[in-house]
């Protein structure tokens, strides 16, 4: 059922639209090397085809799973040949990210002669999986995960096709079934057609029609696409994160209860809920941090899945409190001022004198003891080495116990600025 024609790819109609740059181009067979960057089975391979087809080209296709640097010299050495000819020849390469930045640089000068036209297909983020070099001589495509509506299309036209599809099978799918396998596959067209075929395959045997308890057996997997470390990965912990972040609950909890089904490790989701609540409640709520932890504790004795619910109900608490990144705002601040400084001495007054001599070279002198200080504080008293003057980091947000803190700090930083112009 693999599309022979632009006309039955179904989705990627932004990339493909009619009048759209490369549809022209595709069509008329004035193809460019290309990056194809997109989800499993929205139409890498396909599209690879057709520019083939369309350009009157030999088709080459190679893994970068499967294939080494050996092979891919034969290959480029068959293009040249081909090339010499006056035949063109369109290489594709999937999964190109997995080819280390040698295996890259050999496509290089071929794709500079136009001896082939690259195709290469990745799953990752081009930017970060592929070299430079590469890329400045390809233009990226980004393919979208096809539609349900769409998938519901394509499992159509298979029932119908007597030739490549189920039709003349006597295979019978109601509406609402189609709709459910193209829901269990995720945006993968190539999984919603195998998926079919299984079904058809069970009711072959029932009298032709997929009933709800053909696809009770079908569908009994139905894992969602999330890739370990990949860029869905880090975008969806990203999703997470900002959920949090922006006080909404049901969001948060949406993409925490995402990446747990997609086989997200707990312990990692626990390590980086523990850092929003540090990064974004901070001391609006110090309560967040210790309920992340023992959270943290909880899935660590529990495990799956009573330990879930534990960090689940950490992500609700989390996303529902006061925020605050000014702790956050303040280290960095700080460790800024570090690097800028360098080492500045300790002023004598902070330092410790354990001996003699110490004392005797004026270390500690001028220190003043706070509890014995009216209110238990010395205004006056400087904590930064004298190069730097007083600094003021720490900005609480007029939120949650930050409030209480901040009407405190300003009584405090107000009474020190006069203390310290009254003493020079």
């Amino acid at each position: 059922m693999r599309p022979a024609s632009l006309d039955e790819m179904v989705g990627q109609r932004r990339l493909l639209a009619p009048g759209s740059a490369l549809r022209r181009a595709v069509a008329s067979g004035r193809v460019h090397s290309m990056i194809l960057w997109g989800p499993p089975g929205c139409g890498k391979t396909t599209l690879a085809l057709l520019l083939a087809r369309y350009a009157e080209a030999e088709f080459v296709a190679i893994s970068a799973v499967l294939s080494g640097l050996p092979q891919v010299r034969e290959v480029l050495a068959a293009a040249e040949a081909r090339f010499n000819q006056g035949q063109r020849t369109v290489l594709f390469v999937d999964e190109v990210h997995r080819f280390n930045k040698a295996q890259q640089d050999a496509f290089l000068p071929h794709i500079e002669r136009g001896s082939i036209l690259f195709v290469g297909a990745t799953t990752e983020n081009p930017s970060f999986e592929l070299n430079s070099a590469l890329l400045s001589r390809c233009r990226v495509h980004v393919l979208e995960a096809v539609s349900a509506d769409d998938i519901v299309q394509a499992l159509r036209r298979a029932l119908d096709d007597g030739e490549r599809g189920l039709g003349g099978q006597g295979i019978v799918v109601d509406e609402a079934r189609l709709r459910e396998i193209a829901g269990a596959a995720d945006g993968d067209v190539r999984r919603a057609l195998t998926l079919l075929e299984i079904a058809a395959e069970l009711a072959a045997d029932e009298g032709g029609e997929v009933t709800e308890a053909t696809l009770v057996q079908v569908l009994a997997d139905r894992t969602r696409r999330f890739d370990k470390g990949g860029e869905q990965f880090y975008d969806q912990i990203s999703a997470l994160h900002k959920s949090v972040r922006s006080s909404n609950p049901d969001g948060a909890l949406y993409w925490f209860a995402r990446m747990l089904d997609g086989g997200c490790d707990p312990g990692y989701l626990a390590r980086r809920i523990t850092r929003m609540a540090v990064e974004d409640i901070g001391l609006a709520d110090p309560r967040a941090l210790q309920m992340a932890i023992e959270a943290w504790e909880a899935y660590d004795r529990l495990g799956s899945p009573e330990g879930d619910l534990a960090l689940a109900q950490v992500v609700l608490y989390l996303a529902s409190t006061a925020k605050s990144n000014a702790g956050y705002v303040a280290f960095k601040a700080a460790q800024a001022d570090v690097r800028e400084t360098g080492t500045q001495d300790v002023p004598l007054h902070l330092r410790n004198a354990p001996t003699k001599l110490m004392k005797q070279l004026g270390y500690g002198t001028g220190y003043q003891y706070d509890h014995d200080a009216p209110e238990g504080i010395a205004l006056d008293q400087t904590a930064f080495p004298d190069a730097m003057g007083e600094r003021e980091y720490y900005q609480p947000v007029e939120r949650g116990l930050e409030i209480k803190l901040k009407e405190k700090l300003d009584r405090l930083r107000a009474a020190r600025r006069q203390a310290r112009a009254g003493r020079s």
